[in-house]
This record gives C-alpha cells, structure tokens and sequence, in this order.
C-alpha cells in the first residue's frame, strides 16, 4: 500500500485532471483522483507483455499434405473358456423328511 501511495505521488505531476461531472476541478489533485487519471499514463508507456494470439479457425494443413497411412494393428479375439468336465454331484437333501 504503501508503495502505490508513492506511485501515485510521483505521477501526480504527470496527470491531467478530468473530473468526473460531479466533481470539481483541482490544482493540486489528490491521490484518488491520480488514481482515476492513471489509466491515461499507463496507455501512454505502453507495456512489455507481448500482444495476445489471435484467435479463430486456424489455417489447417496446407495444400497436397498428405499424412502417412496409420498403422494397423491385429485384431485381438476373446474365445469363450472351455468348461471343465467334473463328477456329477447329486442334488442336496432336505435336513428335515416329511
């Protein structure tokens, strides 16, 4: 906070005054109203980011560019699994003969 004090301290004498309709005019402008004529001073440096990308369809593959063919794999097969033959067992009896 600090720091953003002195900021707008220093560019106070930088800054021209547009007040907004129901403010007056000032001489010796304020902080805050430093603060709402900034946005003019940084437009004006600029910045050292670089431009976004463009956006939207992008240009495809050029003309006659042809991909190579895709490798084909085997197919693999499931089969069903054998059941193993076991004794017949016999049918469960009742604990309790009516």
């Amino acid at each position: 906070m600090p720091l953003m004090t002195w900021q707008l301290w220093f560019a106070r004498l930088d800054c021209v005054d547009a007040p907004l309709p129901w403010q007056s005019p000032q001489d010796n402008l304020a902080p805050g109203r430093v603060a709402q004529s900034f946005a003019v001073i940084i437009a004006a440096i600029g910045t050292p980011a670089i431009p976004p990308k463009l956006r939207g369809k992008s240009p495809g593959r050029s003309l006659g560019d042809r991909l190579p063919p895709r490798i084909r794999y085997p197919t693999v097969k499931k089969h069903a699994s054998k059941r193993k033959k076991t004794e017949k067992t016999p049918p469960p009896t009742h604990p309790i003969a009516i």
